[in-house]
């Protein structure tokens, strides 16, 4: 048995935020120095490494939760289903629902059963609940759903992946112009034909790597020192991924018994990319290979880094034909990839 995403759904914010937005915030160094050079540098910098040109934010009235049921809402159109045939809700974020001007996070009643209220699901067998993973949160749920579908626990899943991370960012890291907000979801079921997940990975690495990714004060040593913002050391992140994301898309696609050359399209975390290229480079020459041309569609340029919501986002775009120069058709071989917070790096092949 197999299963295969019947639905799939995403909300874009309509808020853009440009780089040059950023040009009159006062960047620090984690001493609370100064930067030496001036934000048209730090800008042009930032540019050159990331990809990122522009990022979306909620609008101040939504939430997490707000920007899932958005997406679930689309998904389940897309699949054409009854929303009380659903048996699962799993919902992948990692703040919780942070409303506009505050970062403390809020995860009572928990996300996935906020979404199930305002999907008005009245069937109470309908479990709902989170899953904490970092930015591999979604393609976790997946799996999870994977397991459930194949145990006989469940025939349809509701997986989604959302977050604001705009709202848990310190204004003075640089690394605030990465994060976006998003979400993502998605329906599955069992495959009675060839399409469906054929084989994953997933694995954490929590020694050293554990806290690569953390909750820390302002780079501002005027402010508050127990409020709390997301921080990362990224060169750290930058060696880890590139060493062991490859890596495990390699083991997955080999567990598949699917050739290298027939892999279409490769969807993988929005990060960074020059990360995700080297990771693209790296997981081609463990075949002695080079990458085709246009096998990695990116979002990151325009939509930044959603986290969780990156990976369905960019399913969901790629189907609908709105991304340039990318398509996708039935029986096509992809490779969905993710790495982060934990440190947990996952994938899993799938024909679409």
């Amino acid at each position: 048995m197999k299963i295969k995403i019947i639905g799939i759904g995403s909300y874009i914010p309509n808020k853009e935020v440009s780089n040059t937005d950023f040009g009159d915030h006062v960047f620090l160094n984690e001493d609370g120095t100064p930067f030496a050079y001036p934000n048209e540098v730090v800008i042009k910098k930032f540019k050159g490494i990331t990809g990122i040109e522009n990022r979306r934010y909620a609008e101040d009235q939504h939430t997490s939760s707000d920007l899932a049921f958005f997406a679930a809402e689309r998904a389940l159109a897309n699949a054409n289903i009854d929303r009380e045939t659903l048996d699962y809700i799993i919902f992948a974020h990692n703040f919780g629902d942070v409303k506009s001007g505050t970062n403390q996070s809020d995860i009572l009643p928990s996300l996935a059963t906020r979404v199930k209220n305002k999907l008005d699901i009245k069937n109470p067998k309908c479990v709902a609940y989170d899953i904490l993973f970092g930015c591999p949160g979604w393609i976790e749920g997946v799996l999870q759903a994977n397991a459930f579908i194949k145990s006989g626990m469940a025939k349809r899943v509701l997986v989604i992946g959302a977050e604001t991370l705009s709202r848990v960012v310190d204004d003075h890291d640089r690394d605030s112009m990465i994060y976006s907000d998003g979400a993502g979801a998605s329906i599955l079921e069992a495959s009675d034909d060839e399409s469906g997940l054929l084989s994953y990975e997933s694995a954490t690495f929590a020694n050293d790597e554990a806290n690569y990714l953390y909750f820390g004060k302002s780079y501002n040593p005027d402010l508050d020192p127990d409020i709390k913002y997301i921080k990362m050391y990224g060169r750290k992140i930058y060696e880890f991924a590139l060493s062991q994301v490859p890596c495990a898309m390699k083991s997955c696609l080999d567990k598949s018994g699917i050739g290298i050359d027939e892999v279409k399209k490769i969807l993988i975390h929005q990060a960074n990319e020059k990360m995700d290229e080297a990771i693209i480079a790296r997981f081609y020459k463990l075949y002695d290979k080079t990458a085709p041309k246009d096998i990695m569609p990116m979002s990151i340029h325009d939509l930044g880094n959603s986290s969780v919501a990156t990976v369905p986002t960019l399913f969901d775009l790629l189907i609908q034909g709105k991304l340039e120069n990318h398509e996708i058709n039935k029986g096509d071989v992809v490779i969905f990839a993710s790495v982060g917070a934990g440190m947990n790096v996952n994938a899993f092949v799938y024909r679409y």
